[in-house]
């Protein structure tokens, strides 16, 4: 297609956080001669809103995507109604990513690209007689400064509701004191339409009490999200109503802490920032209402100054949850309340974390960490329908990879997270999304689209080996229980060799899956190297003890087949008695968390890994409901005044085993057919009763025991093109006397033999 390359912009000058540029306004007015619908294409280097004729046509929050503009420019295309006579057309740009003085923790305010936020458009139409006419950005658009007097998609949006220009976008509106657009610089970035899902409404939360807290109120909305509020008000002209959004309290008061990239002593004003707010004037006189455009927030909490007590009411705000236009694709319940609370915070984590891509938190950072994504993709897409914006985002991952092969630790990024790099235990992101793609999904798209990077990278891989034949690059076992985000036992060079292989042998799956034979064998040769020198440097093999000697170095060695089959149930034992030792809790990192309970389920311990889980003692998943949570958090401290985060996604592989293990929805087990599935449920002792479902691409399939006695009823549905087995767990036999069926839509009676 042709995309329109005219941008324009207000002016250079850029907002950053001591020096405030308003969001521009742009309009034009065109005739067209008849009634009829016209084809917009646009694309905004920020974010952009459009409107013909007064209406508001974009397709969700922060459009047209979140990306580095040297490497991609995203466009939109829509189809809207001209009517005949006079029309108008009329956007609004907020910074996005292309001006992000709200992200110099990652350098993104010293970033090549950085301008002031630009557009550029085109409108087709055919007139009554068949031709077509268009007209694109150019200097005739004029503009003005919009009410947002400053935004930043990070740290909040201010509104002076005085500024309002009332029918800005419809075509009778005087413009007569608005000045013309300028051409702006093109970004570098190859022109492409946007994939990936629009980012949008989700629900709408009221809050569940108010509390008067200092000089404000204090708004609690039962659950931490992602999105804005939307205020409505009666105020006077001229008055100030800030809202602070924060995620946790402590000692019964809003907590300020999460919120810690702020430059320096002076941002702070009573222990309140000052920025990571919205803010609004209002106009008087009527009835206001406000909702941001251009940010975001992650909060449980609205801390709101400004306001009469009269004025803090039920109806005062409104929290407005946003996320990626994902839809469940999966779920989980069992007589367990835990660990449905727990199926619960990992959704909502997953959600609030997912605007385009995933991030690793919504509250703060906001960035596209590999290693969040990768640990996250397995109960993703059991989940939500993601495949789609992880292609989009696969892409971005593969523009940003160096001409050494090396990716950042983030995307989009400029030129910070590359350095010394992230290691493979993040850098697996490459590989790990094109393979459960296709695994749950059964498409090579994402295989073929990222290839040439992978190739690249396994030569990067290689290039990096040291003279014991190992890697030792980046970060390891992150968050480990007690231990930081940064303190682990399992020796970085065992997670990153460990993660190389890995990456090589899903590498020679895929490229096998393609047709690339000789690219699959040089991914296996590098594979097989990895293996037999962390076998030699860090296998023990008369103990059957990984390098660290703990759980997350055992897990990972059992898992990825480090130890033969002679070996492994010596490993696994070894194992179990790290467990032990920390009276059954579990004693990992992000990178054993992974791994764990699939193991421990793998091994004959499912009750092991449930109880490990659900337990309500510190540490444990468990535990973080009993402290309060409503999502996942970042990290197992006993002073939970030390999490980071208290929204994070990448500990939240716990609902892809309750699905596959406890509901048994093992699908494509041979990695070759997505249309086949086994039904395998582990019926786990302290469960009466448990059901999961995961439509896939052939259509739903679900699970559903119930336990009586030592009798359990299990009813299994599927479509009737889908293949595979019910196979049952040792110890349960059919009421035939068989452990195996051929999978079939329907109930059976199984009986435990003790």
């Amino acid at each position: 297609m042709e995309y329109p390359s005219g941008f324009i912009w207000a002016s250079d000058k850029m907002t950053d956080l001591d020096s405030h540029i308003p969001a521009p306004l742009f309009r034009k007015t065109f005739i067209s001669d008849t009634e009829t619908i016209a084809h917009v294409v646009i694309t905004a280097c920020g974010f952009y809103e459009i409107y013909v004729n007064g209406q508001n046509h974009t397709k969700g929050a922060f459009a047209p995507y979140i990306s580095n503009p040297e490497h991609y420019i995203y466009y939109d295309e829509y189809d809207v109604p001209l009517k005949k006579g006079r029309n108008a057309v009329g956007v609004i740009l907020g910074n996005g990513f292309q001006n992000n003085p709200g992200g110099y923790i990652w350098d993104f305010d010293k970033s090549s690209f950085r301008s002031a936020p630009k557009f550029a458009l085109s409108i087709t139409w055919k007139t009554s007689d068949g031709r077509n006419v268009k007209i694109e950005s150019d200097e005739s658009f004029l503009t003005a400064p919009s009410p947002i007097i400053f935004d930043d998609y990070r740290f909040g949006e201010h509104y002076d509701a005085r500024l309002e220009k009332n029918g800005w976008s419809e075509p009778d509106f005087n413009d007569s004191d608005w000045k013309n657009s300028e051409y702006a610089p093109k970004n570098n970035g190859e022109p492409k339409i946007c994939e990936a899902e629009p980012i949008v409404v989700t629900k709408e939360i009221k809050p569940v009490s108010i509390t008067k807290e200092d000089d404000g109120f204090r708004y609690d909305f039962g659950e931490n999200c992602a999105g804005v509020c939307r205020l409505c008000v009666s105020g006077k002209k001229g008055q100030q109503i800030e809202m602070i959004h924060v995620e946790r309290l402590e000692n019964d008061r809003i907590s300020y802490e999460g919120l810690w990239f702020f430059r320096n002593e002076e941002q702070w004003n009573h222990d309140i920032p000052l920025i990571h707010k919205d803010i609004y004037i209002c106009k008087g006189g009527e009835k206001e209402s406000y909702t941001p455009r251009f940010t975001y927030h992650g909060f449980r909490y609205v801390f709101i100054r400004g306001i009469t007590e009269e004025q803090a009411t039920d109806d005062l705000l409104t929290y407005i949850v946003m996320n990626s236009d994902i839809k469940e694709r999966g779920g989980f319940s069992c007589s367990d309340k835990t660990a449905n609370t727990l199926q619960e915070m990992t959704q909502r984590s997953d959600l609030a974390n997912f605007y385009y891509f995933p991030t690793d938190c919504p509250q703060r950072e906001k960035n596209g960490w590999t290693a969040d994504a990768a640990l996250s993709a397995e109960q993703m897409l059991l989940n939500f329908s993601v495949e789609t914006s992880y292609r989009e985002w696969l892409r971005n991952i593969c523009k940003a990879q160096d001409k050494n092969g090396m990716i950042p630790g983030i995307v989009p990024t400029c030129t910070w997270g590359y350095g010394k790099g992230f290691g493979p235990s993040w850098d697996c992101v490459l590989a790990w999304l094109p393979y459960y793609v296709y695994i749950y999904r059964g498409t090579t798209d994402m295989i073929h689209e990222s290839r040439e990077a992978l190739i690249r990278y396994l030569d990067f891989l290689e290039s990096d080996i040291n003279e014991d034949g190992l890697l030792c690059r980046g970060l390891g076992d992150w968050c480990h229980v007690s231990r930081g985000t940064n303190g682990y036992l399992s020796p970085l060079e065992f997670t990153s060799s460990i993660s190389g292989m890995d990456i090589a042998e899903k590498a020679q799956f895929l490229f096998n899956t393609v047709g690339m034979k000789k690219e699959a064998e040089k991914a296996e040769a590098l594979a097989l190297k990895l293996r037999k020198a962390l076998r030699k440097k860090h296998i023990d093999t008369h103990t059957m003890t990984a390098s660290g000697n703990c759980q997350t170095s055992q897990a990972l060695a059992i898992y990825y087949n480090l130890f033969t089959a002679e070996e492994r149930q010596k490993a696994v034992s070894k194992l179990i008695e790290l467990i032990n030792a920390k009276d059954n809790h579990m004693d990992v990192g992000v990178l054993g968390a992974r791994v764990l309970f699939h193991v421990l389920a793998n091994e004959g311990y499912a009750d092991l890994a449930f109880n490990i889980i659900v337990r309500d003692d510190y540490p444990s998943y468990g535990n973080w409901i009993k402290e309060g949570a409503t999502t996942l958090w970042e990290q197992f401290e006993e002073d939970i005044g030390k999490v980071s985060s208290m929204n994070h996604h990448f500990w939240g592989d716990i609902s892809s085993w309750f699905i596959q293990y406890i509901a048994g929805i093992r699908l494509n087990p041979d990695r070759n057919d997505v249309n086949k599935v086994n039904i395998e449920p582990l019926f786990i002792s302290a469960l009466t009763f448990a059901d999961g479902y995961h439509i896939a691409p052939a259509g739903k399939i679900s699970t559903d025991w119930e336990r009586n006695g030592d009798e359990i009823t299990l009813t299994v549905e599927a479509p009737d093109c889908m293949k595979g087995i019910i196979k049952l767990p040792e110890n349960y036999i059919f009421d035939d006397h068989t452990t195996e069926k051929k999978l079939k839509t329907d109930s059976y009676i199984i009986k435990y033999i003790k």
